[in-house]
């Protein structure tokens, strides 16, 4: 057992959360507990993500930034981890680069890092483990997690994703996609239940949706997933994501509408409002039928928001094309859109095709679809004014407020005129919305 402090940046998206959670319940299981600093820390893992260039710089900054600590601290810990380092010849070069770092491994291998640490501290040799192929074996470790969050918990139902977008390199890290067995879900999602005090419960996967099409022995859908533990008993609000449109059911829709428990906030990435674009992305949908999807939405799910990603400036795309995408945002009138400017991952598709854009067009169009979305996002918060929010969850306070999240992750204050408890779902009237938040009062 070590008696040493620990310190995890995470970077990307709530997979790597997730696994982030992983990594400290393997850290503490050896002794170890949370630095508030990274400069108080014995071990500093960087669990990295290669999603977007941005995102990939960001982390190798970081990095760097542990030379001065291991120079205070000759006996540091600096551990890499993540998509990042699942990329061929990336782990050579971060050792090349930071010859301080003493432990690499892949985004398929996070639950043998104990395992990692442990060789380390016995051999005081580097570690190197990159798993070409994950397996589903390596990702069903049972480990004991530590959720930074005290109300809200991520539950993996998927790894890896078939999907092959040609501007996406998780298929190249992650591997193919693998569905674990539903009543290992089950026991899982039941688990936290029990425990008490977890109100949002999400199902991660990179594409939840096709949940089940590699199981051959007791195939579950992923409605069916879904509405099996909507009826488990207990106070929670169960969500989801990713979700990719191609594989979005009516079936889905219909357990959404139905079920009380499950969140009416749906995140679903439409790319592009081009035709053309789409299919050079490899999305396997037109723009007709995602917005046959969204109408199907609107029509049956009471109280549903909507919040989508966006890439603009992707190779080839003309102002004809962009302009489709200005048409599909205003139409649909997402609650939310994550815009991104489209850059060039390494070992992707589309990384090698014709007629990639100037930055300077790039900026342009990601400016101005954001100032539309940012007015579309104001008008959808206004329109809330008046209404009822039958479940927001309280999960803060302040001397004179209260802090609650509505279904669609917005952010409501709420006076203190009624003693709450945290932790607990409330009936909210949404009395106004200013400065981006929302207020109300209870019910």
């Amino acid at each position: 057992m070590q008696n040493g402090k620990y310190y995890i940046f995470t970077y990307g998206c709530q997979m790597n959360v997730h696994e982030s959670e992983k990594l400290a319940g393997l850290l503490e299981e050896r002794g170890y507990k949370k630095a508030d600093k990274p400069e108080d820390a014995d071990v500093l893992v960087y669990n990295t993500c290669c999603i977007r260039e941005g995102a990939e710089q960001r982390a190798i900054g970081n990095i760097g930034n542990a030379k001065p600590i291991k120079k205070k601290n000759p006996n540091l810990i600096v551990a890499v981890c993540g998509c990042m380092t699942q990329q061929n010849g990336v782990a050579e070069n971060l050792k090349k680069k930071f010859p301080f770092i003493n432990i690499v491994f892949g985004a398929n291998n996070v639950e043998f890092f104990g395992e990692y640490l442990d060789m380390f501290l016995k051999q005081r040799k580097y570690q190197r483990n990159i798993l070409d192929e994950k397996t589903y074996q390596s990702s069903t470790k049972s480990i004991q997690m530590i959720r930074d969050d005290p109300y809200s918990a991520y539950v993996n139902i998927t790894y890896g994703c078939n999907n092959f977008c040609t501007y996406c390199i998780v298929p190249y890290v992650r591997g193919r996609e693998i569905s674990r067995p539903a009543e290992e879900i089950y026991a899982e999602v039941k688990e936290l239940i029990n425990v008490g005090k977890y109100k949002i419960i999400t199902l991660l996967g990179q594409n939840v949706n096709s949940y089940g099409n590699d199981l051959k022995d007791n195939k579950t859908t992923f409605p069916e997933l879904l509405e099996t533990i909507a009826n488990f008993d207990g106070d929670f609000e169960l969500r989801f994501m990713s979700s990719h449109p191609k594989d979005l059911s009516d079936e889905l829709i219909d357990v959404i509408a139905r079920n009380e428990k499950i969140s009416k906030a749906i995140h679903l990435p439409v790319q592009s409002g081009s035709d053309k674009i789409l299919k050079l992305m490899n999305r396997n949908y037109t723009r007709e039928k995602y917005l046959g999807i969204i109408q199907k939405m609107k029509q049956k799910i009471k109280g549903l928001s909507l919040s989508t990603d966006i890439i603009v400036g992707f190779a080839q795309e003309t102002e004809e094309d962009f302009e489709d995408t200005v048409s599909l945002l205003k139409e649909v009138q997402f609650s939310n859109a994550y815009i991104f400017m489209y850059s060039k991952r390494k070992g992707t598709v589309a990384e090698k095709m014709e007629g990639h854009l100037p930055i300077e067009v790039k900026r342009e169009r990601i400016h101005k679809l954001l100032e539309i979305q940012k007015e579309i996002t104001n008008n959808h918060f206004n329109s809330l004014i008046g209404t009822i929010q039958e479940r927001v969850l309280i999960d803060g306070e302040t001397q004179t407020l209260y802090l609650g999240k509505t279904q669609c992750g917005k952010v409501v204050k709420i006076k203190k005129e009624k003693e709450l408890q945290l932790g607990q779902f409330v009936k909210v009237k949404i009395t106004d919305y200013s400065g981006g938040n929302l207020y109300g009062e209870v019910q």
